[in-house]
């Protein structure tokens, strides 16, 4: 029989190993009122200024399409619609780039510039993205398409960040390159799954 503080070890890497396995992720936060959130309306933002902005609208789209699918928030708001609000409304773009340069600058989100944006796009929330790669590279000897972002959810009434997360997802080949959209596609699924407000059970 193993001593009491073996047991104690054994213990904790069963569970380090399970919450490992269960975790998904790369990176995960939520914030305090993460498990009661939610939002009957949401809109995915134009994603940050990138060295990946190339792929800007095909991760705007995937996301949109990803949160439709898992069907936890009444109405996602189309990136179309999102890019003729900014287009039609100075104020509305105005307070997306004051947005975006004050995440910048101190990684927090500014609840007044949030709040207008909200109230622009007519949400409770929005999810802030940024493409962390888009490409196609070598890795351990193997061909691989590479697509890595990092989300951020915020609650356009107060403007606070509700919960942040960020993945990566690679699919290896041969001699087709695979569609960098659909592996976005996979990884934008991935992601939302663990985004409040989560499915009942």
């Amino acid at each position: 029989m193993l001593s009491r503080p073996y047991a104690y070890i054994i213990s904790a890497i069963t569970l380090v190993l399970l919450l490992g396995g269960c975790g998904g992720l790369q990176e995960v936060w939520e914030g305090p009122g993460a498990r009661v959130f939610r939002p009957q309306s949401i809109a995915v933002l134009p994603p940050m200024a990138s060295q990946y902005d190339s792929a800007r609208e095909d991760i705007q789209e995937v996301l949109a399409g990803a949160l439709n699918r898992q069907g936890t928030i009444e109405r996602v708001v189309s990136p179309e619609n999102v890019t003729d609000i900014f287009q039609a409304s100075k104020e509305a773009f105005d307070s997306l780039v004051f947005y975006f340069s004050r995440l910048e600058m101190t990684g927090q989100s500014d609840k007044e510039s949030a709040i207008k944006l909200g109230k622009a796009l007519n949400v409770e929330s929005f999810l802030v993205v940024r493409v962390n790669s888009w490409e196609y590279v070598r890795k351990e000897g193997d061909n691989v398409g590479r697509v890595g972002m990092s989300l951020r959810l915020i609650d356009a009434t107060t403007g606070t960040t509700v919960w942040k997360a960020r993945h990566e997802r690679s699919n290896s080949y041969m001699f087709v390159k695979p569609s960098l959209k659909d592996i976005a596609k996979e990884l934008a699924d991935e992601m939302i799954k663990y985004m409040p407000p989560q499915p009942k059970r």
